[in-house]
């Protein structure tokens, strides 16, 4: 998950409280010692309680892909060594969580993988989500007045109302009518079902 790390007109700096809060992480900030919860994006104790940072969409794709769409990306580090090559596991348990005002659902991350694309609503809110190997995205499915429906097509996507194809890692229609068109991408995170459900105990879970 990523947030702007801006609380009351001003850059903030956090690091990692070590403690968990209802199964989850928690950061505290440099200027008051806040803690936050790492899900919620808010303060929960503190000077700051009940503040709250703006989410930004967030997803995971292969470094490949990303680099050669963006190839002016700056890494943390560049030092193999030192940081290893971790793999990220997405296992039996994970979902892809989505969260739009007051509503919230989470996506079984191997249903949605199996599937190739998954289109659903989220409180009123078209969307799609997409998953495949270790990497997902999620977007809302709309272009202007239209609403699109997708499935798998190979490595891309295939909207049905226009047969426009798909880059479902950049949301972005690379032939037909569409073509140039791009998808807002929807705030989403990865996380336990477990976890998610100590946040979010009333919200649906596709399939279940």
């Amino acid at each position: 998950m990523v947030h702007v790390r801006t609380v009351d007109g001003k850059p903030t700096y956090f690091g990692n409280a070590g403690a968990l809060y209802m199964n989850a992480m928690t950061w505290w900030d440099h200027r008051t010692l806040s803690i936050w919860s790492q899900p919620l994006g808010e303060a929960i104790s503190g000077v700051r309680a009940g503040a709250r940072l703006e989410p930004l969409p967030a997803q995971v794709i292969a470094w490949g892909p990303w680099l050669a769409s963006h190839p002016q990306t700056f890494v943390m580090t560049n030092d193999l060594e030192r940081m290893g090559r971790r793999r990220q596991a997405f296992r039996e348990g994970f979902v892809i969580g989505i969260v739009l005002g007051d509503a919230a659902k989470a996506y079984p991350f191997e249903t949605v993988a199996a599937a190739g694309a998954v289109n659903d609503q989220v409180g009123g809110f078209p969307v799609l989500v997409w998953a495949a190997g270790e990497e997902y995205a999620a977007y809302l499915r709309r272009v202007g007045d239209r609403v699109l429906t997708f499935r798998r097509d190979g490595d891309s996507l295939r909207d049905q109302e226009t047969g426009s194809t798909w880059d479902p890692r950049l949301g972005l229609a690379t032939a037909g009518p569409l073509a140039g068109e791009v998808l807002p991408a929807a705030p989403s995170h990865t996380s336990y079902d477990w976890a998610w459900r100590d946040f979010y105990p009333d919200a649906p879970i596709y399939g279940e």
